[in-house]
């Protein structure tokens, strides 16, 4: 029966908690703020690729393909450039057939 009465005393305690509560004031924006901090856009993280900015990688693809023509232009000049070596040495007998600098034919 002890144990009766200390749980019913517990009870009486407990409730008599909600009786002396008071009401809390609180900010009218309380609210506003709250929902304001926790739905926030997140700060983006920055990368290190964020310097490389669309304005910038056009530039960069218009010297990528400037570089190209120009190389392939010079690729053009450059067969033409051997055949005119060739030319000139044979034209003066500098070149030397393969068979005559092999060793192992001899």
């Amino acid at each position: 029966m002890d144990t009766d009465r200390n749980i019913q005393n517990q009870i009486d305690e407990t409730l008599n908690v909600f009786d002396n509560m008071e009401t809390v004031n609180v900010s009218p924006f309380f609210k506003d703020k709250t929902m304001h901090v926790l739905f926030a856009e997140k700060e983006v993280e920055q990368t290190g690729w964020s310097w490389f900015t669309p304005k910038l990688q056009l530039a960069t693809l218009v010297c990528v393909v400037v570089l190209n023509v120009i190389a392939f232009t010079k690729l053009e000049e450059t067969s033409s450039y051997d055949e005119n070596l060739s030319e000139f040495a044979e034209s003066y007998g500098l070149l030397t057939s393969d068979e005559d600098t092999s060793i192992l034919n001899n």
